[in-house]
């Protein structure tokens, strides 16, 4: 490991093994031949038990951005609906209107969730044909309550759902199919512990149905052109053959491991830190019981100089904390605690802080 190398504890990118890099530079084949045909296909089935679907999962080279972009062209022909709880669910809003489609939104304050009432009060107007919801604002530290929401969604067959896990697949049990969630989306940089570059999302038949009938699509990122490539396990353009050479290896990890025992390690990981956070004197920054399980935001009640703890933990222990995100920037400060990170990482971390802690 380069000497140099400050280990990331923020909210993603997150850190990547050197067994994964190690994975990803497998020697090269062509996009269009059976070698990448096979490796495509070989995912497959390990991806639709991951996220419990039947859908078929389709993989773009591109950030959880492009298919967020992507979910509002191809299946908004209406009117949108976005629910915005914090800097990343707000910018999504901003994208509805920038792809020229009607939008509006439910927001509240960051910090708080979206609750199922609010959708309902929402959709039952009539105006919606489409729903963003962010499962895991990573900016906050807001876990909104998924199942809850795809219950209301439930009465609502023509409104499509569209759910981006970006923090929390792998990290959090997301039952796609049963839950009735249309688009799935996340990116790998995140609990998958790979690199930047790769988004996962699952697309249900009733979604492409929709965007059979929505113009304007566009290219890259035309849901058609991803269904119809997969049926060849291809992809539309040229991917990143080595980020999925990772994500094969990712997956065979997972399995090795055991989902459930993934997820028990980040709860685990979780309770440590928000334990640790209270037993300081600390808040949380989300409402009670809305709290992530792949990262925490740590409120900064205690008013301490969070630049001067993120500059004294670098210096001293070679690790990195982010100091809060946009409008709550030194006012919190976020933890990341997923992907390949276990108990006794996130306990080394704490320990570091609170050493550090000390000097400020």
């Amino acid at each position: 490991m380069n000497q140099s190398h400050i280990k990331l504890f923020i909210p993603g990118p997150v850190e990547v093994s050197p067994e994964t890099f190690c994975a990803m530079s497998q020697p090269m084949i062509g996009h269009r031949g059976s070698g990448f045909q096979d490796l495509y296909a070989s995912i497959q089935p390990q991806l639709r038990k991951l996220l419990f679907t039947q859908n078929p999962i389709f993989l773009s080279t591109s950030s959880a951005w492009g298919v967020m972009e992507a979910a509002v062209r191809n299946l908004t022909s209406k009117k949108v609906l976005n629910c915005c709880c914090g800097a990343f669910s707000d910018k999504w809003f901003d994208v509805s209107k920038r792809c020229g489609k009607e939008a509006d939104q439910i927001k509240v304050e960051w910090g708080q969730p979206i609750l199922p009432e609010m959708i309902d009060a929402k959709l039952k107007t009539g105006q919606f044909d489409a729903l963003t919801l962010i499962h895991n604002e990573t900016s906050t530290g807001v876990m909104n309550p998924l199942a809850d929401i795809a219950a209301v969604m439930k009465k609502y067959p023509d409104v499509m759902f569209i759910v981006d896990c970006v923090s929390s697949m792998t990290g959090v049990k997301i039952e796609t199919d049963a839950l009735g969630i249309d688009v799935l989306l996340a990116g790998t940089q995140k609990a998958w512990a790979l690199p930047p570059g790769l988004a996962i999302f699952a697309v249900s038949d009733r979604a492409l149905q929709r965007a059979a009938t929505v113009p304007g699509r566009g290219y890259y990122f035309d849901f058609l052109e991803f269904k119809s490539n997969h049926d060849k396990n291809m992809t539309p353009s040229t991917p990143s053959i080595p980020h999925i050479y990772g994500l094969k290896f990712k997956l065979d990890q997972i399995e090795k491991e055991g989902f459930e025992n993934r997820l028990a390690r980040h709860l685990k990981m979780a309770t440590i830190t928000r334990d640790w956070a209270k037993s300081r004197g600390f808040e949380m920054f989300p409402k009670a019981g809305y709290e992530a399980i792949t990262l925490s935001c740590v409120k900064n009640n205690k008013n301490i100089d969070v630049a001067k703890l993120q500059k004294a933990l670098k210096d001293k222990y070679k690790v990195l904390i982010d100091g809060g995100y946009g409008q709550i920037k030194g006012k919190s400060f976020r933890i990341g605690h997923m992907g390949d990170e276990t108990p006794a990482t996130v306990t080394e971390l704490l320990g570091q802080i609170d050493d550090c802690l000390k000097t400020l």
